[in-house]
Order: structure tokens, then sequence, then C-alpha cells
């Protein structure tokens, strides 16, 4: 080869931190699963937004995001999981898992969810916001939202007792995560009731103002 020849350049990985989060523990094979089902997620959304959640079918959305129906069904047993389920757990458990130790639990969930929020605003805020719209008015989603595996205690469990090097949480820990996970909810569908509006960031850090008040010490 000539030493004039340019060679090829590296593939470019993402820009948006947070899905430099989610590919990094993921094999090939995995990230194009990961990037596969973020496509038919998108398309969903997109035909959603032209005519509504009870007019869009599974068919329609396998269509657009060019994947067969089968396939689809593989990444989402129903359509109301594709709104309810998300990616962004795992960066969630380690942001806060990266947190100092001996650091209150409750700090480290306010430092780590604001800012998982600002980076999903700085790259997914449309996406986030119509999801969060479609809980908040659409009866069969906000009766869902709390099922496993969509509560988002069950995260803040998890996170609780590897940090406590515990196999089963105690009754303050799932105390802890009801109350993080139900006011980390209430301030996302707050954001939407208000068409995300108001800054988020400041709903979170409000929210947590609250929860300190109530769980000092934990």
């Amino acid at each position: 080869m000539s030493a004039l020849q340019p060679t090829a350049a590296p593939p470019a990985g993402p820009t948006n931190l947070v899905q430099a989060m989610l590919e990094a523990p993921l094999s090939l094979r995995e990230r194009k699963k990961l990037k596969t089902r973020q496509a038919i997620r998108r398309e969903a959304y997109r035909l959603i937004a032209e005519q509504g959640y009870e007019n869009t079918t599974v068919d329609q959305i396998a269509a657009a995001a060019e994947v067969s129906q089968s396939t689809f069904f593989r990444y989402f047993a129903t359509k109301e999981d594709l709104v309810l389920t998300d990616e962004y757990d795992p960066a969630m458990v380690t942001a806060l898992l990266a947190r100092p130790a001996d650091e209150p639990f409750l700090h480290s969930c306010r430092e780590a969810v604001i800012g998982l929020m600002r980076e999903l605003l700085q790259h997914e805020r449309e996406e986030l916001l119509t999801r969060m719209r479609l809980v908040n008015d659409v009866p069969v989603l906000r009766a869902r939202m709390h099922e496993a595996p969509n509560d988002p205690q069950q995260l803040y469990l998890t996170v609780l007792t590897r940090r406590a090097g515990v196999e089963q949480p105690t009754l303050d820990m799932r105390i802890t995560a009801a109350a993080v996970g139900a006011a980390t909810t209430e301030v996302v569908l707050h954001w939407a009731e208000s068409g995300g509006q108001d800054d988020i960031a400041d709903l979170v850090d409000h929210a947590f103002a609250v929860l300190e008040r109530g769980f000092r010490g934990v």
C-alpha cells in the first residue's frame, strides 16, 4: 500500500453519552440488536404522532421499521411494552454504582438521575416527552406502568442491595426504593403534563429534596 494512499477511518463511536454507556458492555451482535430495538421504537413514535396510539398497529410499525412482525415480537412482547420499556436501566445502574459507596443513597440517586436526565434531554428529548405523554394519556399504559419489569422500584432496590453487599433487601431498603421509584415517576409524568416546559432537572432536584427531608440517614 502506498504511503500516500488513505486508510479507512475507524467507525465513529456514539456521541451520545447515554448511548455509549448502553453499548459499552455489549458485543457487536448485541449492539445491533439494541439499534434495531431503538429503530422500531422511533418508527412507532413517528406513526403514533401522526395517527394516534390506538390507530397505530404492530403491522404498521414493523413495516415502517422494515422488520417482520415476528421480529417486532422478539423485541417487544406487546405494543404497550414498546412504550413502557426502555434501555436506560443499565445506564442508571452503572451511574449509581459509580457513586461513592459511603455517600447517602438519596444523594447518589439525586446526582445520577439529574445527570442521566440532562443527557437524555440533550439527545432524546422529543422521544422521552412522547413516551411520557403516552403513559400519562393512554389508560392501558398508565395502568400497566407499575407492573414488573416496568416498575422503577426494582432498579433502585437492585442498587441498594448491591451497595450493601446483601442477598436480600431489608424492609427499609424496600421502602426507600418504593419512595424513590414513585417520586421519579411522578416527576416525569408532571413534566409530560406540562408539555415539557418545566426544567426536568429542577423537578428531579425538588423531588429528592422532599425525599431527603423524610429519609435522613438513609
